[in-house]
């Protein structure tokens, strides 16, 4: 132990050193940050839904640059010759030399989810399940970086390979382009990648259900770096050039290739082709969802010719002019929560609302069947929502504001599944909560005034094991008013919306 430590130690200053791994390790990871924050920025919560991807980055970038890099650049030095003349053992200076990585390469995680939250994202749900995740996936990919620097002779063939691997993993494996952009070919291309189960993982335990919703992901990353490790440990040498040996080269390799095959057809066996991930839409005003005035009998308006008669007589008899058409006025709103009644909510067109199968503000029907990761996560928020003070609160409008705000962030950050049951949960606290003549009418009231109240319950999320989300807190109230709208149809009895929204 006393020997780990200390060549740990001298390594870090060599990384340290190394001003091409730095870039690659700590400057590269930040400037894609800042690309997906200026390409996302106007996301209803900054860079939350896409933190697996950014993080895939730099866990990405180490392994196809960073590690090997290092690696090889010491060994073209004949850094490493001069440690094989110590009595260190070689599995001791192989794994201080990838437990030196593994830090530098936290720490660059680290940096980066400072610096995101800086901008405005919000702290991962599930902090323990992110951690693990993020321990899989590096182990995934920097077993891979150690192959490619067992591959290559020098620096510049560690820049060749890594760009043959890294780029296309960006493109069709849902690292930097999202697998809803996808075409078919290339969603099924990119099961058989590791990053996309990487990011699966990582945005899971961000936004998501965290590590159980993930084990699939988590295997199939354990699986390909424990394959990489075993090749890159077969063709392990000291030299920067090895003697020939292209059989046992292509043997290994293959080995390690074969874990991608495993775990992409294990995938497609499963059901795991198509992406989770949903769009997210904007939804206009309340205006919106307001039913037309009626139309008045007289179809005319007062300047539009009307059509002669036929003529019967050998004058013919103008017609009086059309009576001019008035416009009936709206009704009156009403002065409070209190007076609101069966007229007002004739007023919300409630078939003008997004589905709820679809891809805004969705609730699961009743008696649906859910996944058991999502039963526990539902049955664990149902224990927790009774005693949560946002739930509490005496005045009865902002009660039911905060209680729809437990639906409506996880519709936000696209907590697949669960967002679905959500609702009817909230519809079942509400009716605990609220008298059951008044409940219509606050949810009515919630709805006409969705910029009222405050948003502290968004900070008290964390109490329930959701996500908080920052600012703009915009998009939170339009989904709070859409739930509103939804849940009171369904007291009305008014048919759920079954077909998009007009636009």
């Amino acid at each position: 132990m006393a020997e780990l430590g200390a060549l740990s130690l001298a390594m870090v200053r060599m990384n340290l050193r190394n001003r091409i791994a730095l870039v690659y390790g700590f400057v590269f990871p930040l400037l894609f940050l800042v690309a997906f924050w200026a390409l996302y920025r106007n996301d209803p919560v900054p860079l939350a839904l896409h933190a697996g991807q950014f993080l895939t980055v730099t866990i990405l970038g180490a392994a196809c640059f960073g590690l090997p890099t290092q690696m090889v650049s010491e060994r073209e030095a004949g850094i490493w010759r001069r440690f094989r003349l110590t009595p260190t053992p070689t599995p001791v200076f192989v794994g201080a030399t990838l437990l030196v990585r593994l830090a530098l390469l936290l720490a660059a995680v680290a940096l980066q989810l400072l610096l995101a939250r800086a901008l405005g994202m919000p702290w991962p749900v599930h902090p323990i399940g992110l951690a693990v995740a993020l321990l899989a996936a590096s182990f995934a990919f920097l077993g891979l970086g150690a192959v490619i620097a067992m591959l290559v002779p020098n620096v510049p063939a560690v820049q060749a390979l890594g760009q043959c691997l890294f780029l296309p993993m960006l493109i069709v494996g849902g690292v930097a382009v999202p697998l809803t952009s996808l075409p078919d070919w290339a969603l099924t291309l990119s099961v058989f990648l590791p990053g996309r189960h990487a990011v699966t993982a990582l945005q899971a335990n961000v936004t998501g259900l965290g590590i159980s919703a993930v084990r699939f992901e988590l295997g199939a990353l354990v699986v390909i770096g424990g394959a990489a490790f075993a090749a890159a440990s077969a063709l392990f040498r000291w030299q920067p050039v090895a003697p020939a040996r292209s059989g046992r080269t292509t043997g290994w390799l293959l080995v390690a290739l074969a874990a991608w095959g495993a775990v992409g057809l294990a995938a497609i066996g499963t059901g795991r082709v198509a992406p989770a991930g949903r769009d997210i839409a904007r939804i206009g005003p309340v205006t919106d969802f307001l039913a037309a005035p009626p139309v008045p009998a007289r179809e005319q308006a007062a300047d539009t010719p009307a059509e002669p008669p036929v003529a019967t007589e050998p004058e013919k008899v103008p017609e009086p002019a059309p009576e001019p058409v008035i416009a009936p006025l709206p009704p009156p709103r009403p002065p409070g929560w209190q007076a609101v009644g069966p007229a007002d909510y004739a007023r919300i067109a409630f078939e003008a609302l997004p589905p709820d199968g679809g891809l805004v503000s969705p609730i699961a029907s009743a008696g649906e069947a859910m996944d058991p990761v999502v039963a526990e996560q539902i049955a664990l928020l149902s224990v927790r929502l009774p005693s949560w003070p946002p739930a509490k609160v005496a005045d009865p409008v902002q009660r039911v504001r905060n209680l729809l705000t437990v639906a409506a962030v996880p519709d936000l950050l696209q907590m697949d599944g669960f967002e679905r049951h959500v609702p009817l949960l909230v519809l079942e606290r509400l009716e605990a909560e609220v008298p059951a003549a008044d409940l219509p009418k606050l949810l009515y009231w919630v709805a006409m005034h969705p910029d009222e109240g405050d948003d502290s319950a968004i900070a008290a999320l964390e109490r329930l094991r959701l996500p908080a989300t920052s600012e703009p807190t915009k998009p939170v109230r339009e989904r709070i008013m859409l739930y509103a709208m939804k849940l009171l149809g369904r007291l009305t009895d008014q048919p759920p919306p079954a077909a998009a929204r007009r636009e």
